[in-house]
């Protein structure tokens, strides 16, 4: 079992600081966060829109097909 280092025993995070606690500072504090993002290009955009809507389209054809499948199963069974 190991001892917990200083680095484990501290509260950095834990207690919110002066500028968060201003009111403007929760947006200040967004706009701060929204610069670190790393947004997509705009041809990986698009690539990765119509992944997306492929994968749903797909997917909706395959719940539809095994509705459609297990309804003419029922037909066929409650005659």
């Amino acid at each position: 079992m190991t001892s917990p280092t200083q680095e484990d025993t501290t509260t950095n995070g834990s207690e919110p600081s002066a500028e968060s606690t201003r009111p403007g500072g929760f947006l200040a504090d967004t706009v701060q966060e929204l610069k670190l993002v790393v947004w997509p290009s705009r041809q990986q955009l698009f690539s990765e829109s119509i992944a997306v809507i492929l994968m749903v389209s797909l997917s909706a054809a395959t719940i539809a097909a095994v509705s459609r499948f297990f309804g003419w199963a029922s037909s066929q069974v409650f005659r």
